[in-house]
């Protein structure tokens, strides 16, 4: 299993590779659909109730990606989630897209990912996703690759995800790409 980052270490990682390229956000591009093997693969944990609808992975061949879906709360308690892992990335935080300066950036997400009893959490292109730096491995479309969340009471909830081809947001994760320390966006200026 890959090491859990909690929230500060990947910004650090960042700051160090001179700064990342994220997710563009392009309120017209919608994600692919997910197949019929890209279905949330593990039972929710006891406690928590918590599922991931839908879940899919950028296709990459090296560097970095992201992880999408719906967080699905079908428990009467809120429940946040606080990490990722997977054998493909040994680091990966959870992040949130938001407006700095006038330019969208990416930054994790201080606190997790808090999905309300009953409720759903989007991940998608341009808002809240499982970065996956660092790649151990290419993610080739079809790739069924499994993810564990840590929630906040600790205990961990898996899935399994498909590796999806996807360029509607043209999404870069090179590092580098816009020579700033804060991870940032920019719609056109990504490959």
């Amino acid at each position: 299993m890959g090491r859990t980052s909690r929230f500060g270490a990947g910004l650090a990682l960042a700051l160090a590779l001179g700064g990342l390229t994220a997710c563009a956000n392009d309120s017209t591009a919608a994600a692919p659909a997910p197949s019929a093997t890209s279905t949330a693969a593990s039972a929710p944990a006891a406690t928590s109730g918590l599922t991931m609808k839908d879940p899919w992975i950028k296709a990459a061949d090296e560097g970095m990606t992201a992880a999408f879906g719906t967080l699905v709360n079908g428990g009467t308690t809120d429940v946040t989630v606080v990490s990722a892992a997977t054998d493909v990335s040994p680091m990966m935080e959870l992040h949130e897209t938001t407006m700095v300066n006038g330019a969208m950036q990416m930054q994790p997400k201080q606190g997790g990912f808090t999905i309300p009893a009953g409720g759903e959490h989007a991940l998608q292109p341009g808002g809240d996703h499982i970065m996956m730096m660092g790649l151990t491995t290419p993610v080739k479309a079809g790739d069924e690759i499994t993810l564990t969340l840590t929630l906040g009471d600790g205990s961990t909830v898996r899935f399994t995800a498909v590796g999806k081809p996807f360029t509607g947001a043209q999404e870069s994760y090179a590092p580098g790409a816009h020579g700033g320390a804060m991870p940032s966006m920019s719609a056109g200026a990504h490959s």
